[in-house]
């Protein structure tokens, strides 16, 4: 299951359904569409190349709305952006109270589409917990940092866990990365206190 941001480079504004409609909401065959608004360079998986790097936006979240699977944050920037996940993924954010920190962590696959890894809460849990909202099982891989830097060569071993659908899981080290189960990935994002539901494991 994949998640799907708005298309093209547009920015939510005030008014419409609740102030959504204007989002301009894009799909096509289960991609996810462009991201309006800048984002932060993150950590790489395995076989990721300069085309395709993990990145993050950083902000709170701001509103669900069920009816649209429809995530609303403000980013650090200041701007409004919107995202939609399926239901389940939908459900699981609603839990979450209005302004409180969020990160999208997402893909990019081409100049011109992103595919959402994972959406997570800062401190909405005691431990680094990870929520496999995908579907099938995945592999959350942990491992040290190097000088404060995910996905080093010279890290030291990495710890695999097996998730099932459903199922939760924690990263002990420092880094992490998520794939399917018979898949392989190189830990390239940093691991945080709270909780992060992962919509789509892939190297």
């Amino acid at each position: 299951m994949l998640a799907f941001a708005i298309g093209g480079p547009h920015r939510a504004h005030e008014g419409g359904h609740d102030g959504l409609a204007s989002l301009g909401w894009h799909s096509g065959g289960g991609r996810p569409f462009g991201l309006a608004g800048r984002a932060n360079a993150g950590g790489r998986g395995a076989g990721a190349d300069p085309a395709r790097p993990h990145k993050s936006v950083y902000g709170t979240l701001e509103k669900v709305d069920p009816s649209m699977n429809a995530v609303v944050m403000r980013s650090n920037d200041g701007e409004r952006l919107g995202w939609r996940f399926p239901a389940s993924v939908v459900a699981e954010v609603a839990r979450i109270k209005p302004g409180d920190p969020m990160i999208v962590i997402y893909r990019q696959i081409s100049p011109s589409e992103k595919r959402v890894t994972a959406v997570a809460f800062p401190g909405a849990a005691p431990t680094a917990l990870y929520v496999n909202m995908t579907g099938a099982r995945v592999l959350l891989r942990s491992a040290p940092g190097v000088d404060g830097v995910c996905g080093r060569p010279e890290a030291g071993p990495a710890t695999d866990q097996m998730i099932p659908s459903g199922g939760m899981g924690e990263a002990g080290g420092a880094c992490w990365c998520c794939a399917l189960a018979d898949g392989s990935c190189v830990p390239g994002n940093k691991t945080g206190i709270g909780k992060a539901l992962l919509v789509s494991c892939f190297e």
